[in-house]
């Protein structure tokens, strides 16, 4: 399973460009607290909708929730394999706003696969292996 959740703060204002199709997307630092006085810095990137709606509210400094999926590309540079690792944002949060003085505030979620989500009824998974069987082998 390939699940991504990170609470950062925006590096810089997301930038917002277009596919020569004209599909919105747009790419984003994080700077996530790993210790008490260091960050990591986790590039991202958002499709659609969700790539206007980030780029039209959020700027440097705003935090903000993500959620999405590890992507690993790799590319050759100067005769040299190079690795590039990000996230690729399908939903996200607002956790602040300029208003609350920087207190946690959750004000609405946005989610870029509304289409293809699925609503789950409820958190028991009680007589939910109905078609599995006991001796089925899983792959890890």
């Amino acid at each position: 399973m390939n699940v991504v959740i990170l609470m950062g703060r925006m590096v810089r204002d997301p930038e917002l460009k277009y596919t020569s199709g004209g599909k919105a997307f747009a790419n984003f630092t994080l700077a996530v607290q790993k210790t008490k006085d260091e960050a990591e810095f986790i590039d991202c990137t958002v499709w659609e909708k969700t790539a206007e709606t980030i780029a039209e509210y959020f700027r440097k400094g705003n935090k903000i929730l993500v959620q999405g999926r590890l992507n690993v590309s790799s590319y050759e540079q100067n005769g040299e394999k190079r690795r590039m690792t990000r996230v690729v944002v399908n939903s996200f949060e607002f956790i602040e706003n300029s208003g609350n003085g920087g207190g946690y505030q959750q004000q609405q979620t946005f989610n870029n696969n509304i289409s293809n989500s699925k609503s789950v009824q409820n958190d028991s998974f009680e007589n939910d292996n109905d078609d599995m069987d006991d001796d089925e082998e899983f792959p890890f």
